[in-house]
């Protein structure tokens, strides 16, 4: 037990060692959440606790994959170190769960999970057999109003009962036989993966009793990020042995976009009688400038856990605000200060050269700041597609200048055929 309470600050080893009943960590950026998840995990197996009846909730299979390697090297003295916690998504848990049992609630256990672009493909298929133009009825929005419906836990057959007016009433005819091509080809959305598994264990005792003895400890990562359906199912899980324990952060709360309700972690305590919590203030990541910048932001909001970071860093500098009257000023003004951070660091011949990220807050918007990164030779990286090579930009960059210059065939070869015209390489090689 020394060596899994190792390393760990006062706040840390309380969250790791209350085992019993349920618990809340309320875990402010850098304070090392994932550590006291991976941390609690191996202490409750260290003091007998079967691997098998162990359950961790994460956000990303990229985030559980992590959380299973960090387990294994604290257990690397165990016998048998093939014997880990249940770790996954709550999709993928969902998929887990109807394989074994969906065929309870009719479910075929070689039920198929619909992309979405297979999705979208069903939704326009649906809107041409009812005769409904697209651009009245966009697809992806089509698709986007019946996730969204399903995330707040709304049903189709709740949802129809309510629809009076025309749009509502054209939307449930549309869902509706969206549901019935997905019945037909034993196929679930994505969003069902998680509803059909509330359903499945509210409606089969044999079910519900197999997963709450199945699983006596819960473990739910990034709380402030659940849904409704995601809240639901994680109460059932843990509802039988109540040690349920949920990681997370009020003031991190931002996909209410994607149904996701902050309250969820507010009203922990009130859901869960004798609920303990314990606050991590420690951050690891940030300087005290920054941290002191986020506290003074983040008091503003009323509805929240009160708690005031401390970093364990140096002081570092002070944060800057840079009001810009538009995008042409801010990419100017963000390359010119990436610049004069690397030439400072080539003078005082730095190396490696310091790191600088750019956050955007949607892909589009990189275009600016590439072209002020090329204008002012800073070297950069786009993580996700450098906005001059999608195709979209590609091919209007062609037409343009296919139009100024007839004899750019690689421009004309390119735009030739886009839209298609039917024009096949004989051709092409006869205009050329």
């Amino acid at each position: 037990m020394e060596n899994i309470l190792e390393g760990l600050n006062e706040e840390q080893k309380q969250a790791v060692l209350h085992t019993e009943g349920p618990l809340l960590v309320i875990a402010g950026a850098g304070s090392g959440k994932t550590k006291v998840i991976t941390h609690r995990i191996a202490h409750l197996i260290s003091k007998g606790v079967a691997p098998e009846n162990i359950l961790a909730i994460t956000f990303t299979n990229k985030a559980a994959e992590e959380m299973k390697e960090r387990i294994k090297k604290i257990l690397i003295s165990s016998a048998d170190k093939t014997r880990i916690p249940f770790i996954s998504t709550f999709h993928s848990l969902g998929v887990y769960i109807l394989r074994e049992s969906g065929d309870k609630i009719g479910i075929s256990r070689r039920f198929s999970i619909i992309d979405e672009d297979d999705a979208l493909k069903t939704i326009k298929e649906i809107l041409k057999d009812l005769n409904l133009k697209q651009e009245t009825f966009n697809p992806s929005k089509v698709r986007s109003f019946i996730s969204g419906q399903k995330n707040k836990f709304v049903n189709y057959a709740d949802f129809s009962e309510n629809a009076e007016d025309y749009f509502p009433k054209i939307m449930s005819e549309i869902w509706y036989r969206y549901e019935e091509k997905l019945k037909e080809q034993s196929m679930l959305d994505f969003d069902d993966l998680i509803i059909k598994t509330i359903l499945l264990l509210k409606e089969s005792e044999e079910a519900r009793n197999k997963y709450q003895n199945k699983w006596f400890y819960a473990h739910i990562d990034e709380y402030q990020d659940t849904n409704k359906p995601q809240y639901i199912l994680s109460r059932l899980l843990a509802e039988r042995h109540k040690n349920i324990c949920v990681v997370g952060d009020s003031d991190q709360a931002i996909y209410s976009f994607r149904g996701a309700d902050f309250t969820n972690i507010l009203n922990f305590n009130k859901d869960w009688e004798m609920a303990k919590v314990i606050t991590l203030n420690k951050n690891y990541r940030s300087t005290k400038n920054i941290l002191d910048t986020a506290n003074l932001l983040i008091s503003f909001n009323k509805a929240r856990y009160p708690k005031d970071l401390s970093s364990s860093k140096e002081t570092g500098d002070s944060p800057l605000l840079f009001i810009a009257g538009n995008e042409i000023e801010e990419g100017e003004f963000v390359a010119k200060a990436a610049k004069s951070i690397l030439d400072n660091a080539k003078l005082n011949k730095e190396n490696p050269l310091p790191k600088i990220a750019v956050l955007l807050r949607t892909n589009f918007q990189s275009r600016i700041f590439e072209e002020f990164f090329m204008q002012y030779d800073v070297p950069y990286e786009m993580l996700g597609t450098r906005f001059f090579e999608r195709k979209e930009i590609k091919d209007i960059l062609a037409y343009l200048r296919a139009a100024l210059n007839r004899e750019s065939l690689s421009d004309i070869k390119r735009i030739i055929n886009f839209p298609a015209r039917g024009i096949g390489k004989v051709t092409l090689l006869k205009i050329f």
